[in-house]
């Protein structure tokens, strides 16, 4: 009796390959294409303009000190109570870039739970 040798079975990589070719196809089907800018157009250049936070946001320094309008803030709690009532639905806080997450997060969750019915984050936005 002898033992049969196993032959190596191989990869079946046309399948692979179908299959990703397949769904290049459908992503490039699928996908939006945006037509380039017109040649003649110019963009507005931003670099010289002095950035400055919205008058109405809460500022979150890098150390995690807070301000409103050039004044400094305890807490959430206070930076709600110093609002009036109805704009509490929607507040804004724009954080320095050196902002550990969890405290950003930390503070999202603090304002919610003392009221604030959303919590939006400005960033900026570049164009590349």
């Amino acid at each position: 009796m002898r033992k049969r040798r196993h032959a190596p079975r191989r990869e079946p990589t046309i399948a692979l390959i179908n299959i990703v070719f397949l769904m290049l196809v459908f992503f490039m089907v699928a996908g939006t294409l945006t037509r380039p800018l017109d040649k003649d157009i110019r963009l507005v250049r931003t670099a010289e303009l002095e950035g400055r936070a919205p008058p109405d946001t809460l500022v979150v320094h890098q150390d995690g000190r807070m301000s409103y309008r050039g004044g400094a803030i305890a807490s959430a709690e206070a930076f709600l109570a110093a609002r009036p009532e109805t704009d509490r639905d929607l507040v804004r806080i724009v954080p320095d870039a050196a902002l550990p997450a969890a405290t950003l997060v930390e503070l999202a969750r603090a304002l919610r739970g003392a009221g604030a019915g959303r919590v939006v984050i400005v960033t900026e936005r570049g164009l590349e």
